[in-house]
């Protein structure tokens, strides 16, 4: 037998490879066409398309293609990236990041040991903050820094500030396939739909993650009804719009602001101040709680996004708004499942306890992803591919090279700036 050489689709090189000899030409010549003996191609009509020769370039084009679609379906699922801001770490400064806090005068946290009174003795509760946060009248009166006609070392106050950090984590993982999986399966885009599921895995790990960092770092935690704790959670802990009201009391106290920026634009690099409201995340399962709440005049609380959207900028996954909040469904947001009191009929539960919710509260500013060698802004994955061929085939295991494997890896890193700003309001829900 000889060879036969001619133009392998898919890679634009040149191969040889085993013919069949038959009584018209060759059995398995990669057209259709009859072949001659010589290796010329009789009557040469390809009978799919051609495609220009483009060396060893083609696969890796069609990598980044499939990566970059993925990449743009994965912002579909984006809720609590798009509220953060970005602190950069330098290279070689280590994994962590820290940040200076400055705390207000006139503040219960400005705690030092400096103050002096308005008849010059030492402050001995160690507050040289004046009244600090209380807003009662007669402990503002008692402590007005008056002076004499002489002057003197009166009223000295203190400043505190306090450190934020956030350290950067690694992960990363990865999935192997065969050459007969890329060859023969009855799916052409079976290596597409393993990327796309892959990245998209990958951020909703990053989201996981931040979701869940933010929910125990939030400095404002609220339990609805009368639960004191979220074991204590039970068919009374469902949220009602007073519990709202009081929510939206203690963010005025501590000058939440009401409008946020997020991220938009394809590629995040856009920002956008969503007004009229603080921004509250929530899982998915609420929709019950939410759709028959009335507000203090028995009137739907709920108004959904078709009513307003409109009129201002919608963050991604905005549903509608309830009093002062906007309402953001994550649907991938985590949970206290099982984690309440005994479960009762008509309510979420896993092994018989109630399901406790997290509706979490993001003020401007409040948190900021780490980025590292990048805009912090988006996940910046390190995809690592080898297909099977020369560069998986070893010694020791596949020395045919039929296996290849697909990595993954990306830096994940997020510091609480002002946890003040986050806040977190349980509920149960009614199923």
């Amino acid at each position: 037998m000889g060879d036969f050489t001619g133009m392998q689709y898919g890679n634009g090189g040149v191969t040889k490879f085993p013919y069949i000899p038959t009584a018209d030409g060759y059995q398995n010549a990669p057209y259709t066409e009859s072949v001659k003996v010589d290796g010329g191609i009789s009557g040469y009509e390809p009978n799919r398309k051609t495609v220009a020769s483009a060396g060893s370039m083609l696969p890796q084009l069609q990598d980044y293609y499939f990566q970059r679609h993925a990449l743009i379906e994965a912002k579909e699922d984006t809720y609590f990236l798009q509220f953060a801001t970005v602190e950069n770490l330098a290279a070689h400064t280590g994994k962590t990041i820290k940040q200076y806090i400055y705390y207000p005068l006139i503040d219960d946290r400005n705690i030092n040991d400096q103050g002096i009174d308005a008849t010059g003795a030492v402050i001995e509760n160690g507050s040289g903050n004046f009244y600090g946060s209380s807003k009662d009248i007669s402990t503002i009166l008692k402590v007005l820094p008056t002076i004499g006609e002489t002057g003197g070392r009166y009223n000295r106050v203190g400043f505190t500030r306090g450190i934020r950090e956030g350290t950067i984590a690694e992960l990363g993982f990865f999935f192997e396939f065969t050459d007969d999986e890329l060859t023969f399966d009855s799916d052409p885009e079976l290596y597409q739909h393993y990327t796309d599921e892959a990245i998209k895995g990958a951020h909703k790990i990053q989201e996981a993650l931040m979701a869940i960092d933010i929910i125990c770092s939030a400095g404002l935690v609220q339990y609805g009804g009368t639960a004191t704790s979220i074991d204590t959670m039970d068919e009374t802990s469902e949220i009602t719009y007073k519990d709202l009201l009081v929510l939206g009391q203690r963010l005025r106290d501590n000058r939440v602001p009401t409008q946020t920026k997020i991220l938009t634009g394809s590629r995040n690099i856009d920002t956008n101040t969503v007004k009229g409201g603080w921004s509250m995340i929530v899982p998915s399962g609420l929709r019950i709680t939410f759709e028959t709440m009335k507000d203090l005049q028995g009137r739907p609380a709920f108004i959904p996004t078709e009513k307003y959207g409109d009129q201002t900028t919608l963050a991604n996954g905005e549903i509608g708004r309830i009093g002062e909040f906007r309402i953001i469904e994550d649907p991938y947001m985590p949970i206290h499942a099982g984690k309440g009191a005994a479960a009762k009929d008509g309510y979420a539960s896993t092994d018989d306890k109630f399901n406790v919710y997290p509706m979490v509260v993001i003020g401007d500013d409040s948190f900021a992803t780490i980025g590292f060698q990048s805009d912090g802004k988006t996940s910046k994955f390190t995809i690592i591919v080898k297909k099977p061929g020369s560069d998986t085939a070893n010694a020791w295991h596949d020395p045919y090279g039929k296996t290849g494997f697909w990595s993954i890896q990306w830096r994940y890193g997020l510091m609480v700036k002002r946890p003040e700003r986050l806040a977190c309001l349980y509920t149960t829900a009614k199923v």
